[in-house]
């Protein structure tokens, strides 16, 4: 009975035409050389799945599993530690404060203690003389603000008869009726809104009275850090392994000298920028000088931001008073300030100061003044350089490089006798895997 089943192409073909090689080695060899120009093979020039393929996406897609729940994990436990230091800000912030007025008495306590004073003695006396200095400041800015604040409200009022007077001319053209009316619309607002306005004034005697009760508190407990401070580092690191001790002191450690420079750079840098901007503002004869003077010098503690307000304040009353020609004058003489500061004072600090990128200090700055208004953005910068301080030493330690031996090959060692625990400096032993 014949064969009806389909014959073989393949067989078909002269062996001596393909020599010698099956159809499908033909199939494969065309596809490998180019497309085909048969219309029933498909082609693709995507590579033919290797045998470990599948392995390795199954390790690759373990692995991304894996990092992504870390980073869940982090950031939940970010979320819950910022839930927390919210909840215990009240508790917190009298101590940030206090560390940062301990970073600028503490080398006067230390010069007192190193000629033999009894540590709370000299605690005292310094935190009594921190007192009075901030004290003589209010008494000699106090009487000029007085005696100079009608002066300045003569100069607003001027301001806004000169502002009216404008309105008035073309091209505004705007008359006394309309003006009138603007102002009454005004005043009936700030009438209806009598009572949320009242509730506003209560909140922010509240908050003045809380910034009080956090100063006090701040004060006495700057008292205890410059009496004990020394002992610190010893207890912290004594509630650690004997590998953690050396590298929780020498943080410790590092993290205070980073704030305590911050302070210094800050100080020099508002000194410097008060001198120059209340010289300036004297010689043209703008009022309130002192208060200007020493806004400038507090507002350098919020680096950019506080400068550009205080600047901004020395403008409005330099325009308000003196006219539009002084005020440019003012303006003029702050941003060449400024810009001395930045390419010259801020670059000879910044090698042994903060080592931040100015975009990293505003953003510091304004998320701290979001979360946490004027007191977040004082407090941004300090916070933002000692989160890079404990970044960069994590990072050395990672890379091996011992982070915690200082520049004479020495670390801090526990010890004990019998007066106790003390941190001492040995030579370190740096070879790899110590």
């Amino acid at each position: 009975m014949p064969d009806e089943r389909r014959p073989d192409p393949a067989a078909e073909i002269p062996d001596d035409e393909h020599g010698g090689d099956t159809g499908a080695s033909r199939v494969s060899t065309e596809t490998a050389a180019g497309p085909t120009d048969d219309p029933d093979v498909a082609t693709t020039r995507a590579p033919i799945p290797g045998p470990e393929r599948a392995r390795r996406l199954q390790a690759a897609s373990r692995r991304v599993a894996v990092v992504s729940g870390e980073l869940i994990l982090i950031v939940v436990a970010l979320l819950i530690i910022g839930r927390v230091i919210g909840e215990l800000w009240v508790v917190l912030l009298p101590v940030v404060l206090a560390l940062l007025f301990t970073t600028v008495l503490w080398p006067v306590a230390r010069f007192l203690r190193n000629h033999s004073w009894p540590p709370a003695l000299a605690s005292l006396v310094v935190l009594l003389l921190f007192l009075g200095a901030f004290g003589g400041i209010v008494a000699v800015i106090a009487p000029q603000v007085v005696g100079q604040v009608e002066e300045v409200a003569d100069g607003v009022t001027e301001g806004l008869e000169q502002v009216q007077d404008y309105l008035a001319g073309p091209p505004f053209n705007v008359d006394d009726d309309q003006i009138g009316n603007a102002v009454n619309s005004i005043v009936d607002s700030v009438q209806s809104n009598a009572q949320n306005i009242a509730g506003y004034a209560v909140t922010t005697a509240t908050t003045i009275g809380g910034l009080l009760i956090n100063l006090v508190l701040a004060l006495v407990l700057t008292f205890f850090f410059l009496k004990d401070g020394p002992k610190w580092v010893p207890w912290l690191a004594a509630q650690t392994g004997p590998q953690a001790a050396p590298h929780v002191a020498a943080l410790s450690l590092k993290t205070w000298r980073t704030l305590s420079e911050f302070i210094r750079q800050q100080a020099i840098v508002g000194f410097v920028d008060a001198f120059f901007i209340g010289v300036g503002l004297l010689v043209l004869g703008v009022p309130l000088v002192v208060p200007l003077a020493v806004l400038t010098f507090f507002g350098a503690f919020i680096p950019i931001i506080g400068a550009f307000v205080a600047g901004g304040f020395a403008v409005l009353i330099a325009l308000v008073d003196s006219g539009l020609t002084t005020a440019l004058i003012v303006l003029g003489l702050i941003i060449v300030v400024q810009q001395i500061e930045g390419n010259v004072l801020q670059p000879i600090l910044q090698g042994r100061g903060l080592n931040l990128h100015a975009a990293v200090v505003i953003l510091a700055v304004t998320a701290g003044a979001s979360l946490a208004g004027i007191i977040g953005a004082f407090l941004a910068v300090p916070v933002a350089a000692l989160i890079a301080v404990a970044y960069r030493y994590g990072r050395d330690v990672l890379d091996g490089n011992n982070p915690e031996v200082d520049d004479d090959g020495t670390r801090g060692q526990l010890t004990r006798d019998a007066a106790g625990t003390h941190l001492v400096r040995e030579p370190a032993d740096t070879t790899p895997g110590s």
